[in-house]
């Protein structure tokens, strides 16, 4: 039987962003799939390099649309350690709040997008309507939607006052129900048990050997977050546990995430009701950094999201390096397709979650006498770099 090709995408229809899956198939059996991306870049590291730091800042949370509070927290603490500011305690129970109202929109946007997927569309609109109810908490302590700002070298913008910790506290019961709701669905819809379980298998050991990360991750068995590992805001304050699931499939990765919200949801839980006493906004905050280099980490919705800030001194960084967890479930998850359906294809992809906005990079040039080497993005996966 011939083998051909199959481009999905660069529209590509799971998530509605511009990437390529170039899937060799012979028959319905896929033999072969190739990631190609490079439709979107945007340029953002330089840009950094050509700002301020507080306007670095709104850059940073401009990497990704969904989880722009960690963007900009992994970069503000990262720069926060090079000014020598440590922001109040209140602020950083803030900070920890807002990620996680943000980390359970991201989870249940994919549970919705999944569902969408298999053709269950009933459940792709729940879910959707479900999550407005956190956009609506996360506009009411942010004053945004969608892209959060609460940020600031030293604290936060914004307090929650006792009406809106109410608020809060009231809605997330009704969140915490519903979610508790779904992951039933996924549990024991048939629809999705025929599509998602087997479906994509990445064991234990793959998954640490292809350096994957987040929900990705831990749903081959493996127990890994920088929330736990290396706390940072308030993690270290507030007790939660890391979700594992060991079956590995496309199932295991949806219903970590699931599980994964309802911890969110305790752990906003407890933010509020021990929210420290004291100032959670600065007065002031400085606009120079001492010289060094920081590598800074946070665990992102979708996994361990890294940045590498240099400064030389002065009012803006010398170079911002950026890695994201998509970039490293996308490219080096290509095996997991091998030997399914085409129409696994993008169950497979979306149980990976992938942000191809902020996975963009361009290729590295290398000339040396007068020879031009193209690095590619596989290269660039294994050497962890971006």
């Amino acid at each position: 039987m011939a083998v051909v090709e199959i481009p999905i995408g660069p529209q590509h229809p799971a998530l509605h962003e511009p990437i390529m899956l170039r899937v060799r198939a012979e028959g319905e059996e896929v033999v072969e799939v190739a990631v190609n991306t490079g439709y979107n870049h945007r340029g953002i590291e330089k840009l950094m390099e050509r700002n301020s730091w507080v306007r670095g800042m709104y850059l940073a949370g401009r990497v990704c649309g969904i989880c722009n509070a960690v963007h900009t927290q992994v970069y503000v603490q990262g720069v926060e350690k090079l000014m020598g500011v440590e922001p109040p305690p209140r602020a950083n129970y803030i900070r920890t709040i807002v990620m996680e109202l943000e980390r359970i929109h991201s989870h249940m946007l994919i549970s919705a997008v999944m569902a969408e997927i298999v053709g269950f569309d009933t459940l792709f609109m729940l879910i959707m309507r479900d999550r407005e109810r956190v956009m609506y908490l996360k506009e009411l302590v942010t004053g945004n939607r969608v892209h959060a700002d609460i940020h600031i070298l030293g604290g936060v913008k914004r307090d929650i006052d006792e009406v809106r910790r109410d608020r809060i506290l009231s809605e997330l019961r009704v969140i915490e129900e519903r979610l508790k709701y779904y992951r039933k669905v996924f549990e024991e819809d048939y629809t999705l048990l025929k599509r998602l379980a087997e479906v994509g298998r990445i064991r234990k050991s793959e998954a640490l050997s292809h350096c994957l990360v987040g929900p990705t991750l831990r749903g081959s068995g493996v127990k890994s977050d920088v929330r736990f590992d290396d706390p940072y805001a308030a993690y270290s304050e507030i007790p939660f546990d890391v979700v594992v699931r060991d079956e590995g499939d496309s199932w295991a990765r949806m219903v970590v995430r699931l599980e994964e919200a309802l911890v969110s949801v305790g752990i906003v839980r407890y933010a509020l009701e021990h929210l420290p006493q004291g100032p959670a906004v600065p007065k002031a905050f400085p606009r120079a950094a001492k010289v060094g280099e920081v590598v800074s980490r946070v665990e992102a919705p979708r996994g361990e999201l890294i940045y590498h800030i240099v400064s030389t001194g002065g009012g803006n960084p010398y170079r911002v390096k950026i890695r994201t967890p998509s970039f490293l479930n996308i490219i080096n998850t290509e095996f997991t397709y091998l030997g399914h359906r085409l129409a696994d294809v993008p169950v497979i992809f979306s149980s990976y979650d992938p942000c191809i906005s902020c996975t963009e990079r361009v290729l590295v040039v290398d000339e040396k006498k007068g020879v031009r080497r193209y690095v590619s993005l596989r290269e660039l996966a294994r050497w962890g770099t971006t």
